[in-house]
């Protein structure tokens, strides 16, 4: 059965393309599931709302985790913006990357 921990590791090989940072570290990751079916539900965001890649980042998610995590049947992916992103969202390693405090 795949783990939560797995499908976060793997959705640390997604990034969006305007920043140089995984998306988890950019703190878009806001729940990871994985259910008894072995299908994985994701409920991130983007950066802002009007994100061109939005379908890019959404194909991009499902694939790693489809290519990455052993036994993962479906994923699921909810795109939602509340609430909105902001960079104290970032873990601590993505703020100091971008010289941000």
């Amino acid at each position: 059965m795949p783990t939560v921990k797995q499908v976060i590791e793997a959705l640390k090989n997604c990034y969006d393309p305007e920043i140089p940072i995984n998306i988890v570290d950019l703190g878009l990751i806001y729940d990871v599931q994985v259910r008894d079916d072995a299908s994985v539900y994701v409920k991130m965001t983007l950066t802002a709302p009007g994100c061109p890649i939005a379908y890019f980042l959404v194909e991009q998610v499902k694939e790693a985790i489809m290519n990455s995590v052993k036994g993962v049947q479906r994923v699921d992916v909810e795109l939602v913006f509340d609430p909105p992103w902001n960079p104290g969202m970032m873990s601590e390693e993505a703020k100091k990357m971008l010289g941000i405090k």
